[in-house]
């Protein structure tokens, strides 16, 4: 079976990374011809793909069901193999193997078709997620991984420059309520194994679990910032209520209580990644704050 890049993959590297995305790209089918002799698989069936990475499903030489996971290796990711192998499969993909030089996983095989995103009751969703996310965060994270605190401070020390290049009062007041809350927590980064990206389309159906949690971008750090995802993802369905800061809100306290957080931390935490997003949408050039990240700031902000 030919393996294909997807072109959507291409274009993703190439957006991000340019010529050098579009080479790495270009090698990905040697790549994995590699990792399929070196760990005795067979392709199984069509790839799909991320932003960054290519998924291929196979089949171990026992038998097994697994995906192999190739993606090239950044600051997010790094700690993603480090972090599932603590997890061990509890409430998380299970790993299988790794390489840890190139970044390349092999992992149990879940149903790419079925996201937690098909739940069409966003509330039943946000409790199977919410349930996840507690069994991740009674971790401590392992020796070496990113620091919530280290990325908070480069967060502070880069506001004075993003404050001055938007043009919009509003969204200069916004960055300076939001670094204020990271100020505040910044000596008390926390210690736990935070997952970072657990939106309801990493979250798949799985064999071994009903629900398991995928693709981590994992740091050590406080579980407040880690609801932020579900806050903002299925958004349209918070604007139909007709009260979004209530809707919100109903999220928000939903998840500090499932998880057992104080809230005023927690408030503090959601409010640093809405600094996070922010930065990196100025970074880009965007003149403008993004309004979902502003109305979730809005409305946490009640909980300080």
């Amino acid at each position: 079976m030919e393996i294909v890049v997807p072109a959507a993959l291409t274009e993703s590297h190439v957006k991000y990374d340019g010529e050098a995305g579009r080479s790495w790209s270009a090698g990905l089918p040697a790549l994995a011809e590699r990792y399929l002799k070196r760990w005795d698989l067979r392709l199984d069936g069509a790839p799909a793909h991320g932003v960054v990475s290519l998924v291929l499903p196979v089949v171990r030489g026992d038998g097994t069901r697994a995906a192999l996971k190739l993606q090239p290796v950044s600051d997010e990711n790094a700690g993603e193999g480090p972090g599932l192998r603590a997890w061990a499969g509890d409430g998380s993909v299970l790993l299988l193997d790794e390489d840890p030089a190139t970044g390349i996983l092999l992992l149990e095989r879940l149903d790419a078709e079925r996201p937690l995103s098909s739940e069409p009751d966003v509330m039943k969703a946000l409790e199977i997620l919410t349930e996840l996310l507690r069994r991740l965060v009674v971790l401590p994270a392992p020796q070496g991984m990113r620091q919530l605190g280290d990325i908070a401070g480069g967060m502070l020390d880069r506001v004075s420059d993003a404050v001055a290049v938007l043009p919009r009062e509003r969204d200069r007041h916004w960055l300076e309520v939001c670094a204020g809350a990271v100020r505040e927590l910044v000596g008390e980064p926390g210690d736990r194994l935070l997952h970072w990206d657990l939106h309801y389309d990493n979250v798949l159906a799985g064999v071994r679990e009903p629900w398991l949690a995928i693709d981590p971008k994992p740091l050590a750090g406080d579980p407040g910032f880690d609801l932020m995802p579900a806050l903002r993802n299925r958004w349209e369905e918070a604007v139909a209520t007709g009260d979004v800061r209530r809707a919100v809100l109903r999220r928000f306290d939903f998840m500090v209580d499932g998880l057992g957080l104080d809230r005023r931390r927690a408030a503090g935490w959601t409010l640093g990644r809405v600094l996070q997003n922010s930065l990196w949408d100025v970074a880009r050039g965007e003149p403008e704050l993004n309004e979902i990240q502003l109305a979730v700031a809005e409305a946490v902000r009640h909980r300080l």
